[in-house]
């Protein structure tokens, strides 16, 4: 598989360990990710998936304990379950909060994967935290450096995906659907697919807002 042949973007590449295939460069891959809410209904095949899962256990966490925890949802039934859950959520109350701080075109977006456009890619990743592992406390501490690193990976094979929490709002109905055993909670949903069409470069706020020197308010500007 070629690199990025859904983003529209250039990027530098070098050779990957399997096959000898290019890869971006991982600089490239940071700083064009984007959320994908819409998908092509074309397979995406195991050991694509695995490679990304691969990607996501090395992330770290605390005192190694590895909590993480991925159900690969391909049924096209329990896809279609997990959808109907986010859009409970999403029209219950989320859609209400978010039309006072989202922009008209972003809600636009968020609106259309949350009312089928997630549901609708060939697989769904529940990303979950098994409490035997880590303190329930603080598990997504844990969870969501290994979350990034599947997004991170999904793109770089050129995958469209997402993270969503709302199906995680629908109380019991994702474990029960899932099978889970108390003691793993289900903590977001990644989607995984080919894009229709290609995703813009994503809008960031400059350096010097988000970061500070010493004392909050004194910009970090390298020199």
């Amino acid at each position: 598989m070629g690199p990025h042949p859904s983003s529209g973007e250039a990027h530098g590449t070098h050779g990957d360990h399997h096959g000898g295939t290019a890869m971006p460069d991982f600089f490239d891959v940071v700083h064009t990710q984007r959320a994908a809410r819409s998908f092509l209904p074309d397979d995406v095949d195991d050991e694509t998936v695995a490679r990304v899962l691969t990607a996501a256990t090395h992330a770290p966490s605390a005192e190694n304990s590895q909590p993480f925890v991925f159900v690969v949802v391909r049924d096209a039934a329990v896809r279609a379950r997990i959808g109907e859950v986010t859009a409970r959520a999403w029209q219950g109350g989320a859609r209400t909060l978010e039309e006072q701080r989202l922009s008209p075109d972003l809600l636009r977006e968020v609106d259309q994967g949350a009312m089928g456009g997630i549901a609708g890619a060939p697989v769904l990743v529940v990303v979950c935290g098994d409490t035997r592992l880590a303190f329930p406390q603080t598990i997504e501490a844990s969870v969501y450096p290994a979350t990034q690193n599947l997004l991170l990976a999904a793109h770089a094979l050129g995958l469209g995906s997402t993270l969503t929490t709302l199906p995680v709002l629908g109380g019991d109905e994702l474990p029960r659907l899932l099978g889970l055993p108390p003691e793993v909670v289900p903590i977001a949903v990644v989607p995984l697919g080919r894009l229709p069409k290609p995703l813009g470069r994503p809008r960031r706020r400059p350096l010097s807002e988000k970061a500070h020197l010493d004392r909050y308010g004194t910009p970090f500007r390298p020199t």
